[in-house]
């Protein structure tokens, strides 16, 4: 039985942007989404302000989902009040059928997904569910913590995260060049943002996963 990660999302604030800062918005996040995907068709955007991704591996799903935040965050306008932002749901299950993209597949993960999108509120930014309603409770109690840190970060904060994720056996010095800061400023962003606490809390759920699915 293979067990898949879906993700449905929107973006926050698209609307606000220019026609052509919104062109180039989705043009881009494509790009970055079908790099997290095992098939360029894997991933897709769709309606101008969502999309849905699948993610063969559920051990990686968390740390896709927080590169996305910061993704948005990133993009904002740094002399704008305004900024970018995105809400994930997660569903975690099988996929009965893969059509010729993700949009035209379906399955237990899509419908955890979708679904729990739907009830997601304005405020909410990553939401998990799996067949275990208890174990879900569990990570959204989690992931309620999770999402007030992320909700904080601030776009330099960002920055340094989304290089975390994104390079290699990251390291702070490689993070520091890729950043043009010192490593000392960047160590100080990562507790600013909090980053050893999220990074328990997603230890913890991934691990539970693990042993939920892979027993």
């Amino acid at each position: 039985m293979k067990i898949y990660a879906v993700v449905t999302g929107d973006i926050k604030n698209f609307t606000k942007l220019s026609d052509q800062k919104r062109g180039k918005l989705v043009s881009d996040t494509e790009r970055l989404l079908r790099s997290m995907v095992k098939q360029p068709l894997d991933a897709a955007i769709f309606r101008g302000d969502s999309y849905q991704f699948i993610v063969n591996d559920i051990g990686e799903v968390l740390n896709k989902c927080i590169r996305l935040i910061c993704w948005f965050k990133m993009n904002s306008d740094k002399h704008s009040l305004t900024r970018l932002g995105t809400r994930l749901s997660i569903g975690i299950g099988e996929i009965a059928y893969l059509g010729k993209n993700v949009l035209d597949s379906d399955g237990e993960a899509f419908h955890f997904s979708g679904r729990n999108f739907d009830k997601m509120d304005k405020e909410e930014i990553i939401r998990l569910t799996t067949f275990d309603e208890a174990k879900t409770g569990t990570y959204q109690v989690i992931l309620m913590y999770i999402n007030m840190i992320v909700k904080g970060w601030t776009i330099n904060q960002a920055e340094t995260i989304y290089q975390l994720l994104s390079i290699e056996d990251s390291t702070q010095d490689k993070i520091a060049k890729e950043l043009k800061m010192s490593q000392p400023a960047i160590a100080k962003s990562l507790r600013a943002a909090k980053w050893k606490e999220i990074e328990k809390g997603i230890s913890y759920i991934n691990t539970d996963l693990k042993k939920q699915y892979f027993k």
